[in-house]
């Protein structure tokens, strides 16, 4: 066929969960839980790091706070369609819309998991060198690196954005996924794509690996710097809210990205798990082992005249 009477796709169909209206209906149910619970558990973090003058005058809880706002904007790029979804029988989104998702998808969650990263050398100064804690992390070099941080985001996103775009898409339309991502959308391009996987696979793979990778390292060197057991047990309980988080987030990137653009029938939980779940896990986790959280999150209640006054 000629080039120019070549017709292009100018939209794509998702893959939804099932084709049983009951079914979708009880998935519309505990998606918008989950996506509720995001909001309130996310906002709530933010609300408290911002209102509290010694928490938001901490490095952790700064970037904690920054941390909440990622988990919300990540979950907000994907679970709105996927809820309209469940409504519809037909789980549509054009060309553009989806290059659209693709890129925000990229963009928030490479810039968290920079942040996470942050989070984990700020650890590592708070616990092996408190003297010059406050020093060191000051609230200039917080904000550089939070800016740092979606910086890298952007620039890793238009990358795989720009590449995705390039391609030709003439049919099928049939996208392996409830939203649009690199590795089932560029399956579907009518071109060879085995250079542009193998650039995509790795920038996505080695961000996310040697992210992972630095995470560990700097835990693994905290603990050998510590000599005590008593020491060693107050780190893993300092640490212990991070490296839950991060083994939740960087566990299943780690499994979609670093790997060649194979399918696997566990992709979709998997996607479920780091897209909408983990944002919702992260202010639990977070709220329910930090003592001083949990007494600025009761001082915000009080403070807020919800409270019954006896």
């Amino acid at each position: 066929m000629d080039e120019n009477q070549t017709e292009f796709v100018r939209e794509f169909v998702l893959a939804g969960f099932s084709q049983t209206p009951a079914i979708e209906a009880g998935l519309f149910v505990l998606f918008l839980f989950f996506y509720v619970s995001t909001w309130v558990g996310n906002v709530l973090i933010m609300l408290t790091v911002a209102s509290d003058n010694c928490l938001n005058s901490s490095p952790m809880y700064f970037l904690l706070g920054n941390l909440s706002f990622l988990d919300l904007c990540y979950s907000t790029v994907t679970t709105p369609k996927l809820l309209a979804d469940f409504l519809e029988n037909e789980k549509l989104i054009t060309y553009d819309q989806c290059i659209v998702q693709l890129f925000f998808l990229h963009f928030v969650g490479a810039a968290e998991m920079f942040l996470l990263t942050v989070m984990a050398y700020d650890r590592y100064v708070a616990i092996c060198r408190p003297l010059h804690y406050t020093t060191v992390m000051s609230r200039r070099l917080c904000c550089f690196l939070v800016a740092a941080s979606w910086t890298g985001g952007f620039v890793h996103s238009i990358v795989q954005a720009i590449l995705t775009n390039h391609l030709p898409f003439c049919g099928p339309n049939q996208v392996d996924n409830f939203f649009c991502d690199v590795p089932p959308v560029i399956k579907l391009a009518c071109a060879d794509t085995f250079v542009i996987e193998l650039l995509m696979v790795s920038n996505s793979g080695l961000i996310s690996t040697s992210s992972f990778v630095v995470l560990i390292s700097s835990y693994t060197t905290i603990l050998v710097k510590i000599r005590s057991k008593e020491g060693r047990q107050k780190a893993l309980s300092t640490c212990a809210s991070h490296l839950m988080v991060v083994t939740l987030f960087f566990g299943p990137c780690i499994f979609i990205y670093a790997r060649p653009f194979s399918t696997f029938s566990v992709d979709k939980l998997v996607s479920v798990l780091y897209n909408v779940v983990t944002p919702m896990l992260n202010p639990l986790i977070y709220t329910l082992r930090n003592k001083n959280v949990k007494s600025a999150m009761w001082k915000l209640w009080d403070r807020s005249g919800l409270t019954t006054k006896k």
